[in-house]
């Protein structure tokens, strides 16, 4: 079989001839011209066709030799070329790095990895996929994703960027005043609760508690069904209602006084939020690049 860096010096090797119609010393590294010439002899004997003429003093192209380099090797230089332009991906880190990850976790470190990140990597172009259902990030063309611990694939690499991380119900000062704190989960039932939709089919009412060491679901209602946990979280700063949600997305409101957090002793806890990848695709630059990045400090630390 004939790789096509090894073409690349018969073709060259044909084209001295052509230019020369004489011998030369050697036409690549580690190929002498008596290589090359037989190479080729084994290809006229599959062809069936002479591509060379060969004296004892000089070797030139045959019509046939003339017609195959004048065909052959202006397709050879092009598929060189793009072996070197895809060759150019494992030598530095360059091109598109795809990664999924749930909207509400952007504003939450997130956001500062990936804007550092794109100051060191300028000629890597990061794409944000933002999606609240598990993902299969290998099946949708993505080179990671970014989930919280409890629904990590089992079968990949996983990479903590931050946590623990707490699950939590709050709502506005205005709709507790109106509509009273729950004190237990189950208090819940007589709430207005915001219920996320992730993807078509599936809404998330069965919130989840735990009580020492056991867990708890409650079926919650309510008259809002929403697809995006941020709009949910705007919602409930409006009155709408309560929303469960991880507590650094709320942090901030929280702290600003416009969010109340409810059932605090039962909010349950999560190791964190992890980057994660399969094996193979430690291997891009690109992606290799952006692991080290995430393992250079502390993001969980302000900076």
């Amino acid at each position: 079989m004939l790789y096509v860096s090894d073409n690349r010096y018969y073709v060259n090797w044909m084209r001295d001839r052509a230019s020369r119609g004489r011998s030369c010393r050697r036409i690549g590294p580690g190929v002498s011209p008596a290589a090359v010439s037989k190479t080729i002899g084994q290809v006229e004997r599959r062809l069936g066709v002479a591509l060379l003429s060969r004296t004892t003093r000089s070797t030139s192209l045959t019509e046939a030799g003339a017609r195959f380099l004048a065909q052959a090797g202006p397709a050879l230089d092009q598929v060189l070329v793009a072996i070197k332009g895809v060759g150019s991906y494992a030598d530095k880190p360059a091109g598109l790095l795809r990664i999924n990850l749930p909207r509400a976790t952007y504003h939450s470190r997130i956001d500062r990895i990936i804007e550092s990140f794109a100051e060191k990597y300028p000629e890597i172009a990061v794409e944000l996929y933002f999606e609240d259902e598990s993902s299969d990030v290998v099946e949708s063309g993505f080179d990671a994703g970014i989930r919280h611990s409890d629904i990590l694939a089992k079968d990949m690499i996983a990479l903590k960027l931050f946590g623990p991380i707490r699950f939590v119900v709050v709502g506005s000062k205005k709709y507790l005043a109106k509509r009273g704190r729950p004190k237990v989960p189950k208090d819940l039932l007589a709430h207005d609760c915001i219920r996320l939709r992730f993807g078509a089919t599936s809404i998330y009412d069965r919130w989840e508690f735990e009580n020492r060491g056991r867990d708890i679901q409650v079926r919650v209602n309510g008259p809002l069904i929403i697809n995006d946990p941020l709009l949910g979280i705007e919602a409930a700063v409006a009155g709408r209602g309560l929303t469960y949600t991880v507590d650094n997305a709320v942090e901030e409101l929280v702290r600003a006084g416009r969010l109340e957090e409810v059932l605090a002793p039962y909010a349950p806890e999560s190791a964190g939020y992890y980057l994660y990848f399969p094996q193979r695709s430690q291997t891009q630059p690109k992606l290799r690049a952006f692991v080290e990045h995430v393992r250079s400090r502390n993001w969980a630390k302000p900076d």
